[in-house]
């Protein structure tokens, strides 16, 4: 399986290419939807993606979602790790909240 790639990053590299020429309609709308909705910078996106894959039970997949949602409650942690075989005690879940919340 692919490794996933960051809202942020993905900002960054079509508006690479749209620089070198001009994008199909869905690359396009790719753009506006990345332009609009990433919160960080590549770099801070790469710094939080870090920090988050440190911890043993966030993997890859579940590190991006965190930091393409930024989420501040407690319930937003627990619907991401809800398709996951990992049940978070209170501990983690703060854990997690806190390092989004360094970098928000």
């Amino acid at each position: 399986m692919p490794e996933p790639v960051p809202l942020a990053k993905v900002k960054d590299l079509l508006t690479e290419e749209a620089a070198r020429r001009t994008l199909p309609r869905e690359a396009g709308l790719a753009l506006q939807h990345a332009e609009q909705f990433a919160r960080l910078s590549s770099e801070q996106t790469a710094k939080l993606l870090s920090e988050l894959r440190a911890l043993p039970y966030v993997d890859a997949n579940i590190a991006v979602k965190i930091a393409d949602t930024l989420p501040q409650y407690p319930e937003e942690i627990r619907l991401l790790f809800s398709k996951e075989r990992v049940a978070l005690d209170e501990e983690q879940v703060t854990k997690l909240l806190e390092i989004v919340a360094q970098h928000r």
